[in-house]
């Protein structure tokens, strides 16, 4: 077997594994497990993108790539938690140390 073939069934097998990820998108309970799915999908992606660049002979071309997406994977979660986490009303605003107003 050589290099580039086993390279390309770790990449196959990581594609694979993001059919869970995929499954919990579409079915997840919250938005908070939907959120996480995404990041675990990008994260993957972003070693798919170093196994891509492994496969063609130009790991420093898609190091950058993987980590441009890397980053902008984080920040896209980041701003969707900060979101849900703005956006979310407390059930009971005693708990959540929210004061109310008579």
């Amino acid at each position: 077997m050589t290099f580039e073939a086993f390279a390309t069934a770790v990449g196959l097998i990581l594609f694979l594994l993001m059919i869970p990820a995929l499954w919990r998108i579409i079915q997840g309970p919250t938005a908070l497990d939907r959120i996480v799915a995404v990041n675990v999908i990008g994260t993957k992606t972003a070693v798919l993108l170093i196994i891509i660049g492994v496969i063609f002979g130009r790991v420093e071309m898609f190091v950058d790539f993987a980590l441009a997406y890397a980053l902008l994977n984080f920040t896209g979660s980041l701003a969707a938690a900060r979101y849900l986490h703005k956006t979310k009303t407390p059930e009971n605003p005693e708990e959540e140390g929210a004061t109310t107003e008579s």
